[in-house]
């Protein structure tokens, strides 16, 4: 299999309880190990390119990137724009190959945030491109506070913008170095029912959920999708230091950086298995 869309990973998942994991790439090192995880899970997966990773490396860079290890891989691949903010964002990574967007407007009041993403899910559509939403805010650890989806919100936004997924706001919290006490379930259990249960849920934040709840939500919620970054940093750095501290006369960047592919491909392998997604590709 070659790229996918959002759409063609999530529906699966929705139906038959599992999730995919969206995993938060930094340059070609992680982009290229979280491929190597899917393949060897056979699961599918969600390459992700958010603000920081746009901001260091150019966005045409990173669509090539993304194709090239799409396009070989023996499993679903989705390229995916995280984080998007402006029409001109999603324009360009459509025109870069990307096979979704996300569009968030969870700053902006709702009425704005529901228009703003029913124009980007028309481009996205129209290109063939599946485009995500969020509704309530997600916060960040020592930052900006979350404001909760309202599940009422919810519904309205999902009905008035025909996202194809929708990241909401449930305890989870950006950026997190270690496991939280998890989400609050009977506010998934609310957005859920006032959906109709039938939206793909997105968990942005997902390192700092524990693993048992990650799997037992994906199964019994209409959670598909975790968004997952910090726990997959942490093992990219552990290896890195560790490298450098055994080796220090080591000054070849590739040698070095190398050392970091199995420390996350394993990682990232743990957290497929943990979503219940290994096998189904």
């Amino acid at each position: 299999m070659t790229r996918a869309s959002l759409t063609e990973v999530l529906g699966p998942a929705l139906r038959d309880g599992y999730a995919v994991a969206g995993l938060v790439c930094l340059g070609w090192e992680d982009a290229r190990a979280f491929v190597a995880a899917a393949e060897a899970e056979r699961a599918p997966v969600i390459l992700q390119a958010g603000p920081g990773c746009r901001a260091h490396t150019p966005l045409p860079v990173l669509g090539a990137m993304f194709r090239y290890l799409a396009d070989a891989a023996q499993v679903p691949v989705v390229l995916h724009l995280d984080h998007g903010r402006t029409v001109a964002e999603a324009e360009a990574a459509i025109a870069e190959g990307f096979t979704s967007v996300m569009f968030d407007g969870s700053a902006l009041p709702l009425q704005d945030n529901i228009a703003q993403t029913a124009r980007i899910v028309r481009l996205a559509h129209a290109a063939g491109v599946s485009c995500e939403g969020e509704i309530g805010f997600v916060g960040y650890d020592g930052g900006a506070v979350s404001d909760l989806t309202d599940p009422q919100d919810a519904a309205r936004f999902a009905a008035e913008t025909g996202v194809d997924a929708m990241a909401v706001a449930v305890g989870n919290v950006h950026l997190q170095q270690q496991a939280s006490a998890g989400l609050d379930e009977s506010a998934v259990a609310a957005i859920a029912a006032a959906t109709g249960g039938r939206v793909p849920l997105v968990i942005h934040g997902g390192s700092g959920v524990p693993m048992d709840q990650r799997l037992r939500l994906a199964r019994q919620s209409p959670i598909c999708k975790f968004n997952i970054g910090t726990e997959l940093r942490q093992a990219f750095g552990a290896a890195l230091r560790q490298t450098l501290a055994t080796h220090p006369q080591e000054f070849d960047r590739i040698a070095i950086l190398r050392a970091t592919h199995d420390p996350l491909v394993a990682c990232a392998r743990s957290v497929l298995a943990g979503l219940g997604s290994s096998g189904r590709a």
